[in-house]
């Protein structure tokens, strides 16, 4: 690749400045925010592509993307242009880049008292690099030693990315390694880099395989540097400062769009396995499992069916019922919703050779078409050969549509899981549709899972316009939270998926993609032992999607009830997750409306604590919830690391108080997850351990865990249906409370707002045990409050 060196300023408009670099490329510096650039480099004046889908600052996309001049969502604040010393310096009032000669960036920030300090600059030797001759973008920053680097989404190994190379081009991964494989399933090449001082975002928008090395690659040549390179596109990056790691990753899902309020029965307990879909009786099967879940008294409210209800000789075809498996998908659907139970149905896009409907989507132009000859594609998929749905065509979108509706929908499933969607089209320049623009493949890969659970998204709300939607999807690029929840893909089962899956799902958080979870026990391999499955469980219960799901090299199904010695342990902790769901719904609500992560490490809240950045096996739910999973074999005690707070933490069981900023140690015997609270927190729970039914959820707690001494905190809990679009209009209710303590007295203080009307009806208030204050609600010496006060 050749190295961009001359520029000379061609052209400032309103909103960015222009420079013709080497005398053939455009590159345009946009002020987006105060704290927020762009940098964009035109090859000879032109796009590669001309269109972005992850961009979406206050509305979603247009199906055929938003074209990459749109500057509509950005506040595009005043700015300075300056040119002085052969160099260019453009500032807004937070943040200012100066552009050198040779080409080369350098970043600076200002604090809080007005002083610019350096933020980052290129590499100063060969910054930006494009190919000559053809495809092939690369881009150079310089690293420090005092940087930490975290990020891009689902990948193996520590949470902390320095020192390694990554790369992102869309696999099914089936049983990777958790600590070492690479690629994996998800496009993310969005990275935090923290510091003391600051911490800030770089986001490189291009959808072609790349690679980002962050220290791995070192060369005499050149100071230490990271680097991203892409076998094809565009140099297109976004650069954004935040005072926390938290404000980066929030500033990037209102650059890349908001998280998807699903329904609150999303939260519970969801079945799943290969094997029942597989089985030559597969109704019996999934009928027997809402026996079963009675039988051992197990809470659930769905099960994801597995592909095998398609199948054909083994093989799978998609919106194909095989009838000889499930001869009544309509009275099996209702059998499970007369159980309180909904069903998420598995759907791939690409349709094997002899799909039965396979020559009918072939002369219709709906597959990517090869880049040779007039046909479609041919890839691998599933044991033989298949041709990939072409979702930027609306006629596809629209064919995949009518086979969710009329295949899905209409037999009673409730959801759709979007899933082998990683479009494994490995000829490059492949054709597709490009909604009448032709392009290919390479551009745009990781576009075509996001498309087609767009797709599915859409069908399903025609089809229930009055519901939230929920879709489950495993692959994408940035903005899939916008429609899917997801999860980690075809772990393994193994202790080390269980402590590096933690790890995984904190990075697709810090990452934007806060709705996740893992295959708990394990999906692929041995059966987990019964110690390792209660651990898994225990940890499970504590992310937002909780799934037991499997494909047992010994065909057997992890099962909540797999080992009667432990399934007490099971059901304990499942039963806790019931009892937290008004905690975790208020999570998704906040998630949705404030961007804030659900799952956080223990550093995110409190940057001032050196030892929260060492990694470790522990994570917070929400700010409250310090979860101290069991991720080693043997293990009856958990040492644990309290985040160094001002009010410490409570031990959920106990209710002991300890300081925050030490170590303890806690018991922990196999039917125990140890989880500590915020001290100043209040957890709303239920006592409802069965299907969420917003009418008949009739209890709530608000259980304190008070400030020891004097302290005001401060919390709120969203209630609503559980399902409509009705708390956009007010239809929800929104109890927020205040908790200010002194030696004596807890003042609590609670207030409404919102039209809705719970099954509950009394909020019980209690206290720990041995809390000997006052408490007072609302200046009453009560411990209930009533919301038709």
């Amino acid at each position: 690749m050749k190295t961009l060196k001359n520029w000379a300023l061609q052209k400032q408009s309103a909103h960015h400045a222009e420079l013709l670099v080497d005398g053939q490329h455009t590159l345009c510096l946009y002020v987006l925010e105060e704290n927020l650039f762009r940098v964009l480099i035109k090859r000879k004046g032109e796009l590669a592509l001309d269109r972005t889908w992850s961009i979406a600052p206050q509305q979603d996309v247009p199906w055929e993307g938003r074209h990459r001049d749109d500057l509509s969502g950005f506040t595009l604040p005043a700015w300075t242009l300056t040119e002085q010393d052969n160099t260019l310096i453009v500032a807004s009032d937070s943040l200012r880049v100066t552009v050198h000669q040779p080409l080369w960036l350098e970043w600076h920030y200002r604090n809080a008292a007005g002083e610019w300090l350096p933020l980052v600059n290129d590499r100063p030797t060969s910054a930006y690099l494009l190919n000559a001759h053809g495809d092939g973008v690369a881009h150079y920053q310089s690293r420090r030693k005092d940087e930490r680097f975290y990020g891009l989404g689902d990948k193996a190994g520590d949470l902390q990315r320095n020192g390694k190379r990554y790369e992102m081009r869309n696999l099914d991964a089936m049983g990777y390694n958790a600590v070492s494989t690479d690629p994996l399933y998800k496009h993310i090449p969005f990275t935090i880099t923290r510091r003391d001082d600051i911490s800030f975002g770089l986001f490189y928008d291009n959808l072609s395989s790349c690679w980002l090395d962050l220290g791995n690659e070192i060369d005499n040549y050149h100071t230490a540097y990271r680097r991203w390179q892409a076998e094809a596109g565009d140099i297109d990056y976004y650069m954004f400062t935040g005072e926390r790691v938290l404000d980066v990753t929030k500033a990037f899902v209102r650059l890349t769009g908001k998280t998807l309020f699903g329904p609150k029965w999303s939260l519970g307990y969801s079945g799943s396995t290969m094997h029942y879909t597989d089985a030559p009786d597969a109704q019996n099967q999934l009928m027997n499992f809402i026996r079963l879940c009675d039988e051992h008294a197990i809470p659930c409210d769905s099960f994801q069916l597995s592909s095998g209800y398609t199948s054909i000789n083994g093989k799978r075809y998609v919106f194909n019922w095989n009838n000889e498996k499930v001869p009544q998908p309509k009275v099996m659907s209702q059998a499970f919703h007369d159980a309180g139970l909904h069903l998420a149905a598995n759907i791939k896009p690409c349709l094997l050779q002899d799909h039965p409907r396979y020559a009918e989507v072939a002369e219709q132009g709906l597959f990517i078409r090869d880049s040779e000859k007039d046909e479609p594609e041919r890839s691998s998929f599933w044991d033989d050969e298949g041709s990939h749905l072409d979702f930027t065509n609306p006629q596809a979108v629209a064919w995949w549509q009518n086979g969710v509706t009329t295949q899905l929908l209409e037999m009673g499933i409730d959801s759709t899981w979007n899933d082998n969607n990683e479009y494994e089209v490995w000829d490059g320049e492949a054709r597709c549709h490009g909604f009448g623009n032709e392009i290919a493949i390479k551009h745009i890969r990781p576009v075509m899972p996001l498309l087609m659970m767009r797709a599915s998204l859409e069908a399903q709300q025609r089809f229930a316009p009055d519901k939230r939607p929920y879709l489950i999807s495993r692959s994408g690029c940035a903005g899939m939270q916008r429609y899917v929840q997801t999860w980690s893909g075809d772990n393994r089962t193994n202790w080390d998926t269980l402590r590096y899956n933690t790890r995984m799902g904190l990075g697709m958080s810090l990452s934007g993609l806060y709705n996740l979870g893992h295959d708990v026990g394990g999906f692929s391999g041995d059966k987990p032992d019964p110690e390792l499955f209660v651990r898994w469980v225990q940890n499970g219960v504590m992310h937002p999607r909780f799934t037991i799901h499997s494909w047992n090299d010994d065909h057997t199904v992890n099962e909540p009830w797999m080992y009667p010695a432990v399934t007490p342990a099971i059901r304990s902790a499942i039963e806790l997750r019931y009892r937290l769901l008004p905690y975790f719904y208020t999570l998704m609500w906040q998630a949705h409306v404030d961007d804030e992560p659900m799952l956080r490490p223990t550093f995110l809240d409190h940057e001032h604590d050196a030892q929260t950045f060492e990694e470790c096996d522990d994570f917070l739910l929400g700010r409250d919830l310090l979860v101290a999973s069991v991720v080693e074999p043997g293990l009856r005690e958990r040492r644990v690391w309290l985040p160094d707070n001002e009010t410490g933490w409570y031990d959920f069981y106990t209710q002991e108080w300890f300081s925050g900023g030490q170590w303890i140690t806690r018991d922990a015997p196999l039917e125990k997850l140890p989880l500590l609270v915020r001290a100043g927190a209040a957890l709303p729970l239920s006592e409802r351990i069965t299907f969420v039914s917003a009418k008949d959820d009739d209890t709530r707690e608000l259980k304190l865990f008070p400030v020891k001494g004097v302290g005001t905190t401060s919390g709120v809990l969203f209630e609503d249906d559980g399902e409509s679009w009705g708390y956009q209009n007010g239809n929800a209710l929104w109890v927020e409370w205040e908790m200010a303590c002194n030696a004596t007295t807890i003042d609590l203080t609670i207030s409404a707002r919102g039209d809705y009307r719970p099954g509950w009806k009394t909020l019980t208030i209690s206290q720990p045990r041995d809390e000997k204050r006052q408490l007072r609600v609302n200046g009453q010496l009560i411990n209930e409050w009533k919301f038709t006060e």
